[in-house]
C-alpha cells in the first residue's frame, strides 16, 4: 500500500529529526528518510561537538532532546588569541547570561533524536522517499536529492582540511573554550565533560598540504605540537580519541525552494548551505532553517497546503538574509587570517584589539552568535 505523507523529509541527521519532532506535533503525517546523511566520519568514529547557541537549545528542549550537563558543557567564558598579541574576551557574566554557548557531544544528541522519532505515532521511518505534497532536502553538503531537483550549488573550496579530535588534559577546561589564529590556520579548544571536565574536542583547520602528516603523525607529536599551538595552557595533552579530518568549504544553493516533476520541495541545513566552522555556527544555521519552517507551517492560514508557494518564498527569504551574512563574515574572517606578511598580521591584531574594546559592538557580535 503508498501512503501519501504531508512531508516527507530526506535526511536522517540532526537537522532531518528536528524537522521531522517539530512537524508532528502539529498532527502533519510526516515521513522521514532516516539514512543518515554524508558524515565526513564513519558513526563508530565520530569524535564531533557542535557549539549551540541560546536558540538552538531552546529548540531542541522543545522536542525534549536536549542532552544532560555531562553531555551538553556550558561555555561561560571564551578567549580568541591572534598571532601577533590580539586577543578578544568574552565572558557570561558580563552579558548576563548562564552560558555563551553549549558544547554538545554530536553521538549523543544523534541517538536522543532518534529515540523521540520512534516514540512519535506521526513520523513513519522509510527506507526510500514516499510521496508527499512538500518533500524537504536535510540530506548534507553532498546531497543527491539537490542533484536531482537541479539545484546548482556553488561551491567555494578553502585550502584547508579540518582535523577532530579529543584530548585528556592535564587541567580542567573550567569552562573556557579557546582559539588560536596562527600563520593561516585556526585551532580550537572546545571544553566536553561537564562543568569539572578535563576533556576537550579540537576542531583544528588546517592547510592542506599538512593535513595528512598530522593525521599519519605519532600520538606524542600531534599533542606535542598542540601543547606549542596552546602554551600548554590545560598543561599536558593526550589523545583520547581517533583523528577524523574533511574538507572545508563554503557553498550555497541557487535556489532554496521549488518544484520538479510536480513535486514541491525545500532545503534546509548543509544541502541549502555550508560556511567556515571557525564561529561553530554550521548546526545553528541548519536548526534556524527548520525552526522558520515549522513556525510557518504552523501557523499558516487553514485553507494553506504545506507546499503554498507564498509560505516557502517566505522560509526562502528569511533564511537566506541570515545565512547570506553569516557565511560572508565567516569567510571573510578566515580570508583575513590567511593572508602572509608583516602588515596583515599588524591590521588583524589591531582589529581584534580595538573590537575587544569597543563595548556595544563586542556586546551586539555575542550576543548575536548566541541567538538573543
Amino acid at each position: 500500500m503508498t501512503h501519501h505523507f504531508d512531508i516527507c523529509i530526506r535526511g536522517g541527521g540532526i537537522v532531518g529529526h528536528t524537522l521531522a519532532l517539530l512537524l508532528a506535533r502539529d498532527r502533519l503525517r510526516v515521513g522521514l528518510v532516516a539514512n543518515a546523511p554524508d558524515s565526513p566520519v564513519a558513526p563508530e568514529t565520530d569524535v564531533r561537538a557542535y557549539a549551540l547557541n541560546a536558540k538552538s537549545k531552546a529548540l531542541l528542549e522543545s522536542v525534549r532532546c536536549w542532552p544532560d550537563a555531562q553531555h551538553a558543557t556550558a561555555v561561560t567564558d571564551m578567549r580568541v588569541m591572534g598571532d601577533d598579541g590580539g586577543q578578544i574576551n568574552f565572558a557570561s557574566v558580563d552579558l548576563a547570561v548562564p552560558a555563551l554557548t553549549w558544547i554538545v557531544d554530536v553521538p549523543t544528541l544523534e541517538a536522543q533524536l532518534a529515540d523521540a522519532v520512534r516514540f512519535q505515532p506521526q513520523i513513519e521511518l522509510l527506507d526510500s522517499p514516499h510521496p508527499a505534497t512538500l518533500t524537504v532536502v536535510c540530506e548534507g553538503k553532498a546531497s543527491r536529492t539537490r542533484a536531482e531537483f537541479g539545484v546548482e550549488f556553488d561551491v567555494a573550496r578553502y585550502p584547508q582540511r579540518a582535523i577532530a579530535a579529543r584530548l585528556s588534559c592535564e587541567q580542567p577546561h573550567l569552562q573556557m573554550a579557546r582559539q588560536w589564529f596562527t600563520q593561516g590556520e585556526i585551532l580550537a579548544f572546545l571544553p566536553l565533560d561537564g562543568d569539572h571536565g578535563k576533556t576537550v574536542g579540537i576542531v583544528w583547520s588546517v592547510q592542506e598540504n599538512r593535513a595528512q602528516g598530522l593525521l599519519d603523525a605519532s600520538e606524542e607529536d600531534f599533542c606535542a605540537e598542540l601543547e606549542l599551538l596552546s602554551g600548554k595552557c590545560l598543561g599536558q595533552l593526550q589523545l583520547s580519541s581517533a583523528r577524523s579530518a574533511w574538507p572545508l568549504q563554503s557553498a550555497h544553493a541557487s535556489r532554496w525552494i521549488g518544484q520538479t516533476q510536480g513535486q514541491s520541495w525545500a532545503l534546509a541545513g548543509d544541502a541549502a548551505h555550508n560556511v567556515h566552522p571557525l564561529a561553530g555556527q554550521g548546526l545553528n544555521l541548519g536548526l534556524g532553517d527548520v525552526a522558520e519552517l515549522a513556525t510557518l507551517l504552523h501557523g499558516r492560514a487553514y485553507w494553506r497546503p504545506v507546499n503554498d508557494h507564498k509560505l516557502l518564498r517566505q522560509y526562502e527569504r528569511a533564511r537566506r538574509t541570515e545565512v547570506s551574512a553569516t557565511g560572508l563574515a565567516m569567510d571573510a574572517l578566515q580570508q583575513l587570517f590567511s593572508k602572509n606578511g608583516a602588515a596583515w598580521q599588524t591590521l588583524r591584531n589591531w582589529g581584534m584589539t580595538g573590537f575587544e574594546h569597543s563595548g556595544m559592538a563586542k556586546d551586539w557580535a555575542a550576543r548575536y552568535a548566541m541567538g538573543l
